[in-house]
């Protein structure tokens, strides 16, 4: 009988013995979410909502759903940042070569965070303030992951899946209470700012739990991706409703999975949104399961056949940090302009807490802030078709880390 070698089955001076090509759908779904991400920040600088959106006292459905389709965008990309790094290994990378990798990227995203990422969001210098939001929380989540790579399936697995499930087991733990490990308990499992240090303040936006534990199920994840094609889609499909379906179950017990429980409300419409208002930071588990589930539904029906307007989403999916490290200072300096324009100044787009002292009308209509988002997309899209081209082509060490 042929015993077929999986890169979860190798010993640790291989991973596989099989290339196996790029697989499209995946750069599809995160192009996807990528795009969508643009939205969110759009709407961050060009309307004066602030996180207020998915308030229900004060958000209208339409700037509720625009807030909420983006919760997609960090679990779906950290997940499959995951997968990409299994994918990685079938493709030749040892699992030493694939450690050193993770380590070292995660350094490197965690750098580009706290220095040139920090400062697009704020145009300024003034780093005694700092902040970790998405690519603070992937990079440390890829440092993670380097180690558990040397781990067998079963032990990667009891890690995700403890740290997804079980943390909401602790949200009733404040910082404050924990003296002088209150700045690791921000770090891990509580949004908010550390205290300072030597006059540097770090306000922890993207707490590490349980990012930590999504990539490596997304690394368990990519395994799947390796089976035969059909039989590959209708187990994600299966996989996609049935944690759907959890989501839903789990969240109409109002028992666990969310410190926010929902509730019946005027109309239909709102109690649909408080049953999806789920906790994004730190994710609960229904907010992940809210998400990775219909994700990966999604991701079963790309894999049947990519449309065409699909190619231009892989563009963004094959060079995601390329991306957002230009769609943040572009959106951003389109802000800036914007309000030079309108009002002779623009002075709270240069500050750390951005926003302060605005001009109390600042702000567009939703229709505006798509239309502003949709010019952001196609002005970008030459130069990262452009890039993506460059990186096939070429074979530079330092291109696999951007």
């Amino acid at each position: 009988m042929k015993h077929e070698i999986t890169p979860m089955s190798q010993d640790s001076s291989s991973l596989s013995a099989i290339k196996h090509p790029r697989i499209e759908s995946i750069d599809l779904l995160r192009g996807m979410v990528m795009v969508i991400m643009a939205l969110d920040h759009t709407r961050d600088f060009f309307t004066n909502t602030g996180g207020l959106s998915l308030d229900l006292s004060e958000a209208g459905p339409a700037l509720f759903f625009t807030r909420w389709i983006t919760h997609f965008c960090a679990p779906v990309f950290i997940f499959l940042a995951g997968t990409a790094a299994f994918l990685s290994a079938s493709r030749g990378k040892t699992r030493t070569e694939l450690s050193r990798f993770l380590l070292t990227r995660g350094l490197f995203l965690v750098f580009l965070e706290l220095t040139f990422i920090r400062f697009v969001w704020y145009f300024n210098y003034d780093y005694h303030f700092l902040f970790g939001q998405v690519i603070w929380a992937i990079g440390w989540s890829m440092i993670v992951l380097s180690g558990l790579v040397f781990f067998p399936k079963w032990g990667i697995m009891i890690f995700s899946f403890l740290l997804i499930t079980g943390h909401n087991l602790f949200d009733g733990v404040q910082a404050e209470n924990l003296g002088s490990l209150s700045w690791l308990w921000m770090i891990l499992h509580e949004q908010g700012k550390l205290e300072s240090v030597a006059r540097f303040d770090l306000w922890s936006s993207y707490p590490l739990i349980p990012w930590i534990g999504v990539m490596p199920a997304g690394y368990l994840f990519g395994e799947l991706m390796l089976i035969e094609k059909i039989k590959r889609r209708k187990i994600l499909l299966s996989l996609g409703t049935g944690i759907t379906l959890l989501f839903i179950l789990i969240r109409a017990t109002n028992l666990y999975g969310d410190p926010h429980p929902w509730s019946i409300n005027e109309n239909i419409l709102r109690t649909v949104f408080s049953f999806i208002n789920c906790e994004k930071y730190p994710p609960s588990l229904l907010y992940l399961l809210m998400t990775l589930g219909p994700a990966i539904v999604v991701l079963s029906l790309l894999d049947y056949k990519i449309p065409a307007i699909g190619r231009q989403f892989i563009v963004f999916g094959k060079i995601p940090l390329f991306y957002y490290v230009l769609h943040l200072p572009f959106i951003h300096a389109l802000a800036v302009v914007f309000s030079y324009f309108q009002y002779g100044n623009a002075s709270w787009l240069f500050q750390n807490y951005l926003f302060m002292n605005m001009p109390e009308d600042y702000g567009y209509s939703l229709p505006v802030v798509y239309l502003i988002w949709l010019f952001v997309i196609i002005t970008l899209y030459p130069l990262c078709r452009w890039y993506a081209g460059y990186k096939r082509h070429h074979r530079y060490w330092w291109l696999t880390y951007i």
